[in-house]
Order: structure tokens, then C-alpha cells, then sequence
């Protein structure tokens, strides 16, 4: 089934999952810091809310930083010589809306964001979430997910299947509805508006893979060895879209190869559970200590090695064959009806009324 160009205008209550124009994303987990540091950013006034307290931040006038550290589940903000305690804080503009800041780990990371900061304790941890508009959070995730010499149509393919993600996959944590790691997508600053990936991401504003109507939270991987996979392949549940298995062409011609040395314990583990088990050497490990779940494995007197291509899990996208397809000639559709097979194409929007579907639109921009 070829993909087809669909305008589908939702009511939010009735498809609220994929209508939703905000995702909160929770930054910052893996460093399970103690303290933070927030700045405004240049020309831009930052309110910061604690309880029944407020502080503007601005460069131009006052003190332009704040200091946020937890004790216990409270936490304590620190602006200028003035310390107040509270249950959570709030960061945002003047009308309560997003603004850019800038949020910091002393001594470790340092980022720039567009959206709405909150912070709360848990248990000594602080948890950081950013509100951001999907848009920004889709050029974000392009720009961060992608290698730097991406062309066009490829990093559209990406922004389709990460904007899919976010409108599909909401919920997977208790406290935000993404983070900023592979177990959902990395995140970084938002890419300058000139980029190619703010670009893509505004020449396929609004569109999602949708299968059977339903929108699909669409996997992609690095690198799929020569031919994406099913998530039961690789031990993982199905939801949904069941992921066509299909030829990548420039994998096949060109083998990322890799080979690893693993303990016959982890071996069993990784023929028996796959995905989670690698993701789980991986978290112990390093992140490159098995890089696929496509490998051969053999016995010697050390152990097991294992013997694979590819990097990443293998389901849906494989972003080194969508690059190669794109430098041959392809346009972001044809990238993602090749490697999302029986999808549809879909955009969003909200309207009054109910649901309804429309024949094929006008040329959306950027498209080939």
C-alpha cells in the first residue's frame, strides 16, 4: 500500500493524544542531581515562582540567575541574598507562558530551553521538567537525533516519525510525558530557525504516520544491519503498528560491522530476553557494549563473541539507509512508506466539531 496524503482536523477530547500541542519533558534525570542553576537568557525576563513567592530575573535590571537545590522533597531557591522554601518552583515568562533560559548542573552540563521550566523534589532528587510547544520539541529531537551531514529529505522522514512519537507514546513516565535519553528521544537545545532541522521540521509541521487511523509511536534506530525488524523479533510487545520487517539497501551494501566479547550468562540473557537484556548490558556496560540485537554468537575458552551489524534496535527507520535514500533522489514520503509500510500519512490540527477526514490536501511545503 503506497502512502497517501490524508488532512485529518481532530477535536482535542476526541483524539487528545495526537491533537495535544505541548509535551513535558523531563531533563536532566540520568545526572539524579541535588542542584541546579537557572539563568535568563539575554533579553528575555524570567519569573520564578516559589510558593507564595516571585523573582524576576533580567539581565538589564536585578540579579539574571537563580540557585535551586532540594532537601529532602522541598526545595530551596536562592536569588541574590534572599532564600525561600517551597514545595515546587515555576519558571516562565511574564504572562506565564514559555521563554528561553537557560538550565545548568554546576560543573557538568549546561543547556539552553524554550517552554515553561518546573521543578520539584523527590527523595533528595530534583526532577526538571520543561513544557515546550510539540514543534520545538520535534526540531530539537531532529537536530539532537541526527548526524550533522544529514540532507533534507532525510532529517523530514525523521521529523514525521519523531513527531509520531510524541503525539503516540505520551505517558511514559509518572512525572513528565517524555526524557531526553533513548528510552524515549534525545533532546537538546532548539536549533537555530535557519537550520535543516527546524527546516524539516516546519515543512512537515503537523504530520504523523497513522496506521488503521490511529497514530503510530514510530521507533526508528541508528542503524538496522540490512533489513529493520518487528518488535517481536526482539522480545518486545507490539502496540499497534506491527512494524513490516523490509530490505534496507544501503545496510545490505554496507555492513556497520561490530564485534563483542560477553560472558555466557549475557549471552543466554541475549537470546532469551533480547532488547531488554541488551539495553540492560548496555546500561552496565556502556552504551556501545552491544550495539544491535542483529549478531551471530560463537563459544571459545574466554566466553561468548558476538559477531552483528547495525546499531540500535532495527524496528522502523534506519536513519543510515533514509540518509542514503535521500542523497539518491528520495523524498521524505517515499523514505517513510519504505521503511513504514501500509501507513498513511496524516495532519493534525484542532478545530469545533467532530472528527473529520478530508481527501488529499494541497502540496504541504518542502515536499518533492
Amino acid at each position: 500500500m503506497s502512502l497517501k496524503l490524508k488532512l485529518i482536523v481532530c477535536v482535542l477530547l476526541e483524539v487528545q493524544a495526537v491533537c495535544a500541542q505541548d509535551v513535558r519533558i523531563g531533563i536532566f534525570g540520568l545526572f539524579r542531581t541535588h542542584e541546579l542553576t537557572l539563568r535568563v537568557s539575554p533579553g528575555q525576563a524570567l519569573v520564578v515562582r516559589a510558593g507564595k513567592e516571585a523573582f524576576v530575573l533580567e539581565r538589564s535590571n536585578g540579579p539574571d540567575t537563580a540557585k535551586v537545590t532540594v532537601s529532602g522533597d522541598d526545595l530551596i531557591l536562592q536569588v541574590g541574598d534572599r532564600s525561600v522554601r517551597a514545595s515546587a518552583i515555576r519558571a516562565a515568562s511574564r504572562s506565564d507562558g514559555v521563554t528561553d533560559f537557560v538550565l545548568a548542573i554546576p560543573g557538568k552540563i549546561s543547556r539552553q530551553y524554550h517552554g515553561v521550566l518546573d521543578v520539584k523534589g523527590a527523595a533528595g532528587i530534583l526532577v526538571s521538567v520543561v513544557t515546550m510547544d510539540l514543534e520545538t520539541a520535534v526540531a530539537s529531537a531532529v537536530q539532537a537525533e541526527s548526524a550533522p551531514d544529514t540532507t533534507l529529505e532525510a532529517l523530514k522522514a525523521q521529523a514525521v516519525a519523531t513527531r509520531s512519537y510524541f503525539a503516540a507514546a505520551r505517558g511514559r513516565h509518572h512525572d513528565f510525558d517524555f526524557c531526553d535519553t533513548t528510552h524515549c528521544q534525545f533532546l537538546r537545545e532548539p536549533p537555530a530557525p535557519d537550520s535543516n532541522a527546524s527546516r524539516a521540521a516546519l515543512a512537515t509541521r503537523g504530520m504523523v504516520l497513522a496506521y488503521r487511523d490511529q497514530a503510530v509511536a514510530a521507533m526508528f534506530s541508528r542503524s538496522c544491519g540490512g533489513h529493520t525488524r518487528t518488535p517481536q523479533e526482539v522480545g518486545l510487545l507490539n502496540q499497534g503498528y506491527p512494524y513490516f520487517p523490509v530490505a534496507c539497501e544501503y545496510c545490505l551494501r554496507h555492513p556497520s560491522g561490530w564485534s563483542r566479547r560477553v560472558s555466557q550468562s549475557e549471552a543466554g540473557d541475549l537470546l532469551k530476553l533480547g532488547e531488554r537484556s541488551r539495553l540492560d548490558i548496555d546500561r552496565r556496560l556502556g552504551w556501545d557494549a552491544v550495539p544491535s540485537n542483529n549478531f551471530t554468537a560463537h563459544s571459545d575458552e574466554h566466553g561468548v563473541v558476538l559477531e552483528g551489524a547495525g546499531q540500535g534496535h532495527g524496528i522502523g527507520l534506519c536513519q543510515r539507509g533514509a540518509k542514503a535514500m535521500a542523497q539518491a533522489g528520495a523524498g521524505f514520503h517515499e523514505i517513510l512508506d519504505h521503511y513504514y509500510p501500509n501507513t498513511t500519512l496524516i495532519r493534525v490540527g484542532q478545530t469545533q466539531g467532530r472528527l473529520v477526514r478530508t481527501g488529499d490536501p494541497p502540496a504541504m511545503p518542502g515536499r518533492q
